[in-house]
C-alpha cells in the first residue's frame, strides 16, 4: 500500500499538523483557527480519518474556534497504544486528556462521528466541566439504540461488526488496498464518491499493526481480555447520555445505522438538545452535505 502524502482536499483554510502528548500517547492532529479560541475537538470514526472534517474545520475556525481533529489511537500518524487498549472507554479518556493538553477550558465543545461519538459522549460524561456542548453524528446513545439494534434488519447492516471478530478479517480487510472498506463506504453512503477519503485511510491503516488496532475497537466490544478493568467507569460513560445540550445529526439514507434508531434519541437527550435528520444523506453526512451540516453545527454551538 502507498504511504505517500495526499494533499489537503478541504475548504480554503489549510490546517497545521500538530504532535500532542496526551494521556501517555502521542497524537497527530490537524488544527485550524485562533490559538485563543474555544477548543472544538473533532473525533473521527471508522473507516475514516480526520480528513473527513475537511469541510467543518474551516467553518469552525471561521467562527472563532480552535478546531482540532486528532487521528484516533492506532491511526497513523498517531501512535499505536503499547497496551493495545482500544475500547470506547480509552477513546473517551483520550478526548479528556487532549482537552487538557491543548489548553482547553469550560468553553470547549466536542464533536464526534461514528466511533468518535462514543468518545464524545464518554468525555462529556466523565468531565462535564470541560465541555460546554456536544455534537454527535450517526451514532445514537446506547439508550436510544437498545430498542432496535438487534433487529434482523440492523444486524444485517451491522454484519461487519461481527465479521471483525474473526481472525481472518485482518487479511480480508487489508486485501486490495482496503477494498473491503471501500464497499462499506458504498453501502453506508450510497452515491458518494469516497476516493479521496480512501486515499487518506490507506495512509493511516496501511500497515498490519495499524489495521489491527482499528479492528481492535470492534473486538474490544466482545472480548473482556481487551478491556482494562481500570477503565470500567470510562467504558460505562461512553454509553451514557451527556448532561450537556447535544446536537444529534443523522442521515436519512444511512446504510450503517438505520435512521429509525435515531428517532428515540429525542426522548433520551438532555434539555436544550436538538435532533436533526439530514435528508438525502448517508452515514458520512458531514461530507455529503457539508454546507447544511456545517451551518447547523455552527448555529447550535453559537446559540
Amino acid at each position: 500500500m502507498t504511504n505517500q502524502a495526499v494533499p489537503w482536499q478541504g475548504d480554503a483554510v489549510n490546517p497545521e499538523l500538530l504532535r500532542i502528548e496526551a494521556g501517555g500517547l502521542s497524537f497527530a492532529c490537524l488544527a485550524a483557527g485562533p490559538d485563543d479560541g474555544p477548543l472544538a475537538l473533532c473525533l473521527h470514526g471508522f473507516p475514516e480519518t480526520v480528513h473527513t472534517y475537511r469541510h467543518l474545520l474551516p467553518r469552525l475556525a471561521g467562527a472563532g474556534f480552535r478546531a482540532v481533529a486528532p487521528f484516533s489511537r492506532g491511526y497513523a500518524p498517531t501512535a499505536i497504544p503499547a497496551d493495545g487498549r482500544c475500547q470506547a472507554g480509552a477513546l473517551a479518556q483520550d478526548a479528556d486528556a487532549l482537552h487538557q493538553a491543548l489548553g482547553g477550558d469550560a468553553r470547549a465543545v466536542v464533536i464526534g462521528h461514528d466511533w468518535g461519538v462514543q468518545a464524545a459522549y464518554g468525555a462529556a460524561v466523565l468531565a462535564p466541566g470541560r465541555w460546554r456542548r456536544v455534537v454527535a453524528m450517526a451514532l445514537p446513545p446506547t439508550a436510544a439504540m437498545a430498542s432496535g439494534f438487534f433487529s434482523y434488519d440492523q444486524i444485517r447492516k451491522s454484519f461487519y461488526l461481527y465479521f471483525f471478530q474473526n481472525p481472518l478479517a485482518d487479511t480480508v480487510v487489508a486485501a486490495g488496498e482496503l477494498t473491503f472498506t471501500a464497499r462499506l463506504w458504498q453501502d453506508w453512503s450510497p452515491g458518494y464518491d469516497p476516493s479521496d477519503d480512501l486515499a487518506f485511510l490507506r495512509q493511516s491503516l496501511g500497515t498490519p499493526e495499524n489495521l489491527a488496532a482499528a479492528l481492535g475497537y470492534y473486538r474490544a466490544l466482545f472480548d473482556p481480555a481487551r478491556q482494562a478493568p481500570e477503565l470500567a467507569s470510562q467504558q460505562e460513560a461512553a454509553g451514557s447520555v451527556p448532561a450537556q445540550p447535544t446536537l444529534y445529526l443523522h442521515g436519512d439514507h444511512d446504510g450503517c445505522i438505520d435512521v429509525t434508531l435515531a428517532a428515540a434519541t429525542r426522548q433520551v437527550l438532555s434539555p436544550g438538545s436538538q435532533v436533526v435528520i439530514t435528508e438525502s444523506a448517508g452515514h458520512f453526512l458531514h461530507l455529503e452535505k457539508p454546507d447544511e451540516v456545517g451551518q447547523q453545527i455552527i448555529q447550535f454551538l453559537a446559540s
